[in-house]
Parts: structure tokens; C-alpha cells; sequence
């Protein structure tokens, strides 16, 4: 991000009881909208592991022994019948995410889709990454797939936190592509106004020769 947007002042640490695995392709890791990247830096314990086609990852690099592990794609079973088999008393799961273009992904799936059970989530409602236009209806960032599961897992809190980081995320994205149209758009669909009013205040704070 130009250090012009830089919101690294209001990163919070969003702690959860699922432990998530981002595997991130090759080209994604250098795109500044990268949500996968967003998702390392804020959900506490993520592992961000690379994926390069060459040498694609192993499994041993990425799983966690101690935790049922799911790898969330369209093709998966339920999430009910992911969670009928977790144990009442054990850990959370452990979630890889993909994080690429879904060109990209079908890539990486080919390499991820044995490690663990694909696992399906119930997703509805348009996406709200105003970064990148959606190939189609019912597609979503990689960070949102993890809010609909983090919901559904009934981990109200760090969803809740992990969206502000989220909302934060686009407006500043929008702020530094000039559309400050599209930025008061989706801020007032947002309770970052509420929630990180100083944190706003420091992005619009008018500079030298600020033209945005």
C-alpha cells in the first residue's frame, strides 16, 4: 500500500479457535489486495505457505497432527457433516485456504485436495471485495470465505474483527486507487465510522499536495 493509505496503525490481532493454513500462489504474493496475505497478518497463528507450480507444497509442510484438517473448496461435503466428525472435546479444525485467482486455484487444489476432507460453505449474498470484480455470482475472497466459516463455527468475535480488518483493508485499497466515490460507498456499509474513528481520521487528513 502507498504509505499515503498505510494502515498498518489499525491492524488488531484477531485470535480464533480454528487454525488456518493459507496457501498462497506465487503471483498472488505479490499483489498489495491480496486478502490472503491480510488474513497472515491479522489472524493469529496463520502459516502462509507459498505455492509454486514447479515444486508444488507438500503435505507435511502444511499439516497439523493434532487437528482434523479442511481444505474449503466448492466441491467439498457440507460443512455439518465436516463438523459431525470433529471430536466434542478436541481441537478446532485446521482450514487451508487458497488464495489466488481461480485460474490459480484450480491449480493449487490439484496439490491440496488430499491432505485433508474439502469441506463446502454456505455462502450467499453478493461479495463485498470492491478491489476485484468477481468472475461470477456466488465467489468470494479468500479472507470472506473465511468470515462466512468463522460464522458458521459460531466464533462471533473474531468474525467481528477480522471484518473491521477486512472493511479497513478495501476502503484503504479504494482511497489509493483515487475512488474516493466508491470509498464513502462501501465505508457507509461498514461500522469502521464507529468503531476506528481516529484510524479514519488519520487516512483523510488532508496532505501537501493531496489530490485524493
Amino acid at each position: 500500500m502507498p504509505h499515503r493509505w498505510c494502515i498498518c496503525a489499525g491492524e488488531r490481532s484477531v485470535s480464533c479457535g480454528v487454525a488456518v493454513d493459507v496457501l498462497i500462489h506465487q503471483r498472488e504474493a505479490w499483489r498489495p489486495t491480496s486478502t490472503g496475505r491480510l488474513i497472515h497478518r491479522v489472524v493469529a497463528g496463520t502459516r502462509l505457505h507459498v505455492f509454486r507450480p514447479e515444486e508444488p507444497t507438500v503435505e507435511s509442510a502444511v499439516r497439523r497432527p493434532e487437528r482434523a484438517l479442511w481444505v474449503l473448496h466448492p466441491r467439498g461435503a457440507a460443512l455439518d457433516e465436516a463438523r459431525a466428525e470433529l471430536e466434542p472435546a478436541g481441537p478446532g479444525p485446521q482450514v487451508v485456504l487458497l488464495d489466488g485467482s481461480w485460474r490459480e486455484a484450480a491449480t493449487m487444489i490439484r496439490a491440496a485436495e488430499r491432505w485433508g476432507r474439502l469441506v463446502n460453505l454456505p455462502m450467499t449474498g453478493p461479495s463485498r471485495y470492491r478491489l476485484r470484480g468477481q468472475l461470477e455470482a456466488g465467489h468470494y475472497s479468500t479472507v470472506e470465505a473465511l468470515l462466512f466459516l468463522l460464522a458458521a463455527l459460531g466464533e462471533s468475535a473474531a468474525h467481528a474483527g477480522l471484518e473491521r480488518q477486512f472493511e479497513l483493508h478495501v476502503y484503504a485499497g479504494l482511497r489509493a486507487r483515487g475512488d474516493k466515490a466508491g470509498a464513502e460507498a462501501f465505508l457507509a456499509t461498514t461500522r469502521l465510522a464507529e468503531e476506528m474513528p481516529e484510524m479514519l481520521a488519520e487516512l483523510n487528513r488532508r496532505r501537501a499536495r493531496d489530490d485524493n
